[in-house]
């Protein structure tokens, strides 16, 4: 429902608040509630002052959360308010919640993004489409809110949120999350918290104080009670308004005096809904039956209760009497007194009568209008299998695909198995279900599904998809070293039934043996590699994804030289042709993988960029993160730390609007390369978390971060240390285990062990000579420096800076400077080591990497430079999130486009350009490029 003086809104929620709380019971609900009121008033404040605000009120079933929400609306009289009430018979409907949301604001879809307004218009069927990328979804509520709020505030309170289909509470906490500046208010009322809700401000709602508690309970017990008698009552209920109602209605003196002697361990909630159970077995049948058939019924539409009361011979006198006894009450909705009689009413019905009230629902509801309702009921009113209701089940599946929602999706399919009389039919309807749990992050269910499929009879096609959705569920659960074996025994299943997925299904494997690195368990890139080579190949030509596959099985089995030329067409296929943005979507990070091996970080910066341009444009932001992770590794190594930041800055929205914990990955290498104290706590807990994991690549990273963070600050026996962990002559991982032995070679050669940096050079010299890029041969040439002497050393270093010069990778190009000045000085020619560690020391400083410029520093003061410390370059007047906007509105983006990119409103958007114009002494956007550096040299991610 919504509350809008200027205009009545046609909307009707479906369950009014104000009718589900007597007067009198709502009065009683507020006793004690000072502080409460006190703050849900600040709430509204706020609100009106041009704030947003989210709060979750929890607390047990009628301890008056539904009271405070009451009075949350009556001191908003001067906001738009929505109000919305999760129902537990429609958990399993996507979206249904968030209709009750959007409804009273349909109107205003038109004034949307046409992206976001698609979005919903798919969710809420009112247009046919692909499904919507949840986060869009989330950003279209999110404008539509903030639109909403342009004219009046806007407050939306949600009763009941433990009973929000997931989809629903998933998008509400989204929106929650990234409202900022918008004059909205998000209010849930809930028993306890979901995962969607967990990073939401909280209230705690608690029970009455002794003193109200007892005024309560002398107000309902005629009779005069013992005092020790009423405080264990009170004791019992907790001070729970409702409990000490309804717990001693019809017990006499008697019977209260030994409590309610319910023991302890049973929760409240059951004792209360035992005390309505009572009540409604004392109904006559019909009125009983009115009552299981309000409680069936989610929807609360008094005229499909009158025509299932029809078709179950109930006259509308009965049904009229049910009124009377104040458990239900049938207006303009049909609602209860409170939830618990819902559920008291429904789960005290014996089962026949519960399938016999589904039916008739069932059979009163629209099958045009509201097929999937419908399908749910037939589904409880059927006693057994029934064929015919699974197929209208796998139909509802299927709208709810359309929709986006495969959490409903999955339950459709998961009861449409359960109905199935064919166990193939069966069988086949679990395989559907777990697939669409995996999809929907929902990982222990769909493995409980895959048991449920491998009971049936399957055919071998099926049986590989079993597998292969076993392998892809330890894949996406852990990225760990469970998954490589479980892809790999997939992918030869169905080499004889689908050539296609047989390779697709080994490039997942290799991409996972990648990640699980040393720490995989038996099966390795090498393995996955010999068994995609051996695969028979699908008829037509070569895909995207079998460039890929072929150059990555290459390069394992026959070494780098061999897989050159396919490495290059693989680089050249995902960099440049439009025909594999399909693919490069469904692969992405794994598409770089090629460009490592090359030393070609031009093409990565492509394809990185062509990705995320591409995900941004289709609205796929689900995939964001990822490809943001990619960018933000080449932006580190290439010395763009602004750009690093930007990404790093857009993926931690991501993660805060989608209540994720944000990921260290990017700090760490950030920390590393600066050289900053709280890098090598970063790295440690990373190191700790992958090894638990199983996740190898992970702990490899962090073995050469503490390389390299240990060469910046001149520690070179620890950077040996680092660089020579148990794994550091395993030869299957072929990029990060080259980083190391890079760093590796310098800590050796400055620590004096020449055997230790011989044997890392020659790792480098394998990695590196047969790539002939700039980048390759630039690194080598230092490396080679490193452990020559005379004339040999001087060459070795000035082609070193000569070729890193023309590439993208600034921080070995400073490290060579460096170098090559701590050489010349050992080598007694100052003036010349002057020369080289004043290009080093500015290089570092102007990228900010703090250690190495020190280093620097020190050699230049050896050297008889007098130097003076320069502060590393930084714009810490601006948050990162405020550079990153004021460096969006730089480059052309309008507000709405810059909150679409970092998931804000454009209210808040503008809202922190203001505070950057104040903090840059400017008056608008068009001072933006004379004040912030341009962004021509930095990569920008997309």
């Amino acid at each position: 429902m919504v509350d809008m003086p200027e205009r009545p809104s046609a909307y009707h929620g479906r369950s009014l608040m104000e009718d589900r709380v007597p007067a009198a019971l709502r009065q009683v609900a507020l006793l004690g509630r000072a502080g409460e009121c006190a703050a849900l008033e600040a709430l509204v404040s706020a609100i009106r002052g041009g704030e947003s605000r989210a709060l979750v009120l929890t607390g047990d079933a009628g301890i008056g959360k539904t009271a405070l929400l009451q009075h949350l609306i009556k001191s908003a009289s001067d906001l738009t308010v929505i109000r919305a009430v999760g129902v537990e018979s429609e958990m399993e409907l996507a979206y249904s919640s968030l209709h009750q949301v959007c409804a009273p604001l349909l109107d205003q879809l038109g004034k949307l993004p046409a992206p976001q307004r698609e979005a919903l218009e798919i969710v809420f069927g009112l247009r046919s489409g692909a499904p919507p990328d949840r986060f869009l979804v989330g950003l279209g509520l999110l404008s539509l809110l903030s639109d909403a709020a342009d004219a009046r505030p806007l407050l939306c309170v949600i009763d009941d949120a433990q009973w929000l289909d997931h989809a629903s509470a998933l998008t509400l906490a989204f929106a929650a999350r990234r409202l900022l500046a918008d004059r909205v208010g998000l209010v849930f009322a809930t028993r306890e918290p979901g995962e969607e809700l967990q990073h939401l401000r909280r209230l705690e709602v608690r029970g009455l104080r002794n003193s109200d508690a007892r005024a309560l309970l002398a107000s309902v017990v005629r009779f005069k009670l013992d005092e020790d008698v009423r405080d264990r009552i009170i004791a019992e209920t907790r001070g729970n308004p409702l409990a000490l109602l309804e717990l001693p209605r019809g017990l006499t003196a008697t019977q209260l005096a030994g409590g309610f002697g319910i023991p302890e361990t049973e929760a409240l909630s059951g004792r209360i809904e035992a005390s309505f159970v009572r009540r409604v077995e004392e109904l006559a049948g019909d009125t009983r039956r009115v009552l299981m058939l309000a409680a069936a019924d989610p929807v609360g539409d008094p005229l499909l209760l009158w025509r299932a009361a029809g078709r179950l011979g109930i006259d509308r006198a009965v049904a009229r009497r049910a009124n009377s006894d104040g458990l239900l009450e049938i207006g303009d909705r049909v609602t209860f007194r409170h939830p618990l009689v819902r559920s008291a009413v429904y789960r005290s019905a014996p089962p026949d009568e519960r399938r016999a009230v589904h039916l008739a629902l069932a059979e009163a509801t629209d099958r045009e209008a509201d097929p999937d309702r419908r399908a749910w009921h037939l589904a409880a009113a059927a006693a057994g299998p029934d064929e015919t209701v699974a197929q209208e089940l796998e139909r509802s599946a299927g709208r709810a695909q359309a929709r986006g929602g495969m959490t409903a999706t999955a339950a459709f399919l998961e009861r449409a198995a359960g109905l199935s009389g064919d166990p193939t039919r069966c069988a086949q309807r679990a395989l559907a279900a777990a697939d669409a749990s995996l999809q929907a992050g929902a990982f222990n269910p769909a493995l409980e599904l895959l048991r449920t499929a491998e009971s049936g009879p399957l055919d071998e096609l099926q049986l590989a998809r079993v597998e292969l959705l076993r392998g892809q569920i330890a894949l996406f659960s852990t990225q760990g070293s469970n998954a490589p074996p479980l892809l790999l025994k997939a992918a030869q299943r169905l080499e004889r039934l689908d050539a296609k997925l047989a390779r697709d299904t080994y490039l997942d494997a290799w991409g996972a043996a990648l990640l699980a690195g040393r720490l995989t368990n038996r099966v390795g890139l090498l393995e996955v590699s010999r068994a995609a080579r051996a695969s028979p190949r699908p008829d037509g030509p070569p895909r995207p994804s079998d460039l890929l596959l072929d150059s990555l099985a290459t390069l394992m089995i026959d070494g780098r030289q061999d897989a050159k030329p396919l490495l290059e067409n693989a680089t050249r296929t995902f960099a440049d042709d439009p025909s594999a943005m399909e693919a490069s979507l469904r692969w992405g990070w794994l598409t770089v993988v090629p460009t490592y091996a090359l030393w070609d970080e031009e093409s990565t910066y492509r394809i990185s960029a062509r990705q995320l341009d591409a995900i941004r444009r289709a609205g796929a932001l689900a995939r964001l993160q990822l490809e943001l992770a990619t960018f933000d590794l080449l932006a580190v190594r290439c010395g763009d730390f602004a750009s690093a930041e930007l990404a790093n800055t857009e993926a931690d929205a991501l993660s805060k609007a989608t209540g994720a914990g944000t990921a260290s990955a990017s700090a760490m290498r950030l920390a590393a390369f600066r050289g900053r104290g709280e890098a090598r706590a970063l790295i440690e807990s990373a190191r700790h978390e992958a090894s638990a994991a199983g996740q190898g690549v992970v702990v490899e990273l962090t073995e050469w971060l503490l390389a390299l963070l240990c060469n910046g600050l001149g520690r070179y026996r620890e950077a040996v240390a680092a660089a020579t962990g148990p794994g550091e002559d395993r030869p299957e991982e072929l990029f990060v285990s080259t980083w190391t032995a890079i760093e590796l070679v310098e800590a050796a050669a400055r620590g004096h062990e020449p055997r230790v940096a011989a044997a890392a050079l020659e790792r480098v010299d394998a990695a590196t000579s047969f790539a002939g890029t700039d980048s390759a041969l630039g690194i080598l040439a230092r490396c080679r420096a490193l452990l020559s002497d005379g004339e040999a050393a001087d060459e070795l270093y000035r082609e070193s800076i000569e070729r890193l010069g023309r590439t993208r990778l600034r921080p070995e190009l400073g490290r060579a400077h460096l170098l090559y000045g701590e050489w010349l000085r050992r080598e007694q020619r100052r003036v010349d080591a002057r020369d080289q560690l004043r290009a080093a020391y500015d290089q570092f400083t102007s990228i900010g990497m703090e250690a190495f410029a020190e280093r620097t520093r020190g050699e230049l003061l050896a050297s008889g430079e007098k130097v003076r410390k320069q502060p590393v370059e930084s714009s810490e007047e601006l948050t990162a999130q405020e550079r990153q906007i004021a460096q969006l509105a730089r480059d052309g983006l309008s507000n709405p486009e810059i909150g679409t990119r970092l998931f804000l409103s454009p209210r808040t958007v503008e809202w922190h350009l203001r505070k950057v114009f104040t903090k840059l002494g400017i008056r608008s956007r068009r001072e933006l490029p004379n004040t912030l550096a341009s962004s021509a040299s930095q990569l920008v991610p997309g």
